[in-house]
């Protein structure tokens, strides 16, 4: 154990826990993060049985020696119903967090003191997130406009409303799973190829023009990347950016009552947020990306800071 991480120094523990890994934080009492961990133990490897486990050997060392609970706030999947304790969702339009919504869970090791973050639900049409929630209310924290259109790429993409400081509604977009099934599963596997983690050059900005335009053409136009591939010899790559342009378009412009007349917030990193930017910005709209990690902590910091209003 490190100086920084003796029982004196933290405050409390941080996690953020997914389908496919788990990352926590230990948090000292001014805020500042003063260790971190992950591990690729998601909720699709582990069982109900396997979370404290799980979480205790990421944290031991940070909590060696203490006798009181430790404050360990959790967002994501940990709370979904094949997670660790099933934490209900809460309906919009509503705070992305409530501090007196958080689900408690037992634990046999005593110096834990686990609370998770409620995912949102809305009725209609019906959707679901359980993790973007905590990243809004970190955005909400940068004083962002209270008022402020939201992305979320991913494999199930998000997009958001802001009205007020409260989620108004929002939508998730299959974008990236489709994507994975079109592309390994049927006949344009033969003709993809190559990683999309590049910039997005001039094949995927013409793919998303043309989604943009007529997003109803969609799946007339998915066949032309494996008729190009026989016919102009186009390589596995163009038929990447072609696909990945199609999709982000259509998703794009589908979300149109989201964005329109405004910027988009993207809350992400790396080539995927790039191709997002780089639609939006074919479609005229103002792209602010913002870094997801950090807002993911700085949502269960506000979390935190509510607990300890709070508490009487």
């Amino acid at each position: 154990m490190t100086a920084s991480t003796t029982p004196l120094a933290l405050d409390w523990v941080a996690a953020d826990w997914g389908t496919s890994s788990l990352r926590v934080w230990a948090i000292g009492a001014d805020g500042s993060v003063l260790d971190k961990a992950s591990s690729d133990k998601g909720m699709g490897k582990i069982g109900k049985a396997d979370y404290e486990p799980t979480l205790l050997e990421l944290i031991g060392q940070w909590i060696e020696g203490v006798t009181g609970p430790i404050p360990v706030i959790v967002c994501g999947m940990a709370g979904a119903r094949q997670g660790w304790t099933e934490a209900a969702y809460r309906t919009v339009p509503c705070a992305p967090v409530s501090v007196d919504e958080l689900t408690r869970v037992d634990t046999a090791d005593t110096r834990l003191s686990v609370s998770i973050v409620p995912g949102l639900c809305q009725m209609k049409p019906e959707d679901v997130m359980r993790g973007e929630e905590t990243q809004l209310a970190g955005l909400l924290a940068g004083n962002i406009a209270e008022n402020a259109a939201i992305c979320l790429p991913g494999t199930h993409s998000k997009w958001v409303s802001l009205e007020g400081g409260s989620v108004a509604r929002f939508s998730s977009v299959m974008t990236g799973e489709l994507f994975a099934l079109i592309g390994g599963q049927s006949i344009l596997r033969h003709s993809i190829g190559g990683t999309t983690d590049r910039e997005p050059g001039s094949t995927f900005l013409n793919a998303a023009n043309q989604a943009l335009a007529d997003p109803a053409s969609l799946t007339a136009s998915l066949f032309s990347i494996r008729a190009r591939s026989l016919l102009a010899e186009a390589s596995p790559e163009d038929g990447s950016d072609t696909l990945s342009g199609l999709l982000i378009g259509t998703e794009i412009a589908a979300c149109r009552p989201f964005w329109e007349g405004r910027p988009v917030h993207l809350i992400g990193a790396g080539p995927l947020v790039a191709r997002y930017a780089a639609a939006l910005q074919q479609a005229g709209v103002e792209a602010i990306v913002e870094d997801g990690s950090g807002l993911t902590l700085a949502g269960l910091a506000q979390v935190r800071a509510g607990m300890k209003e709070f508490t009487p």
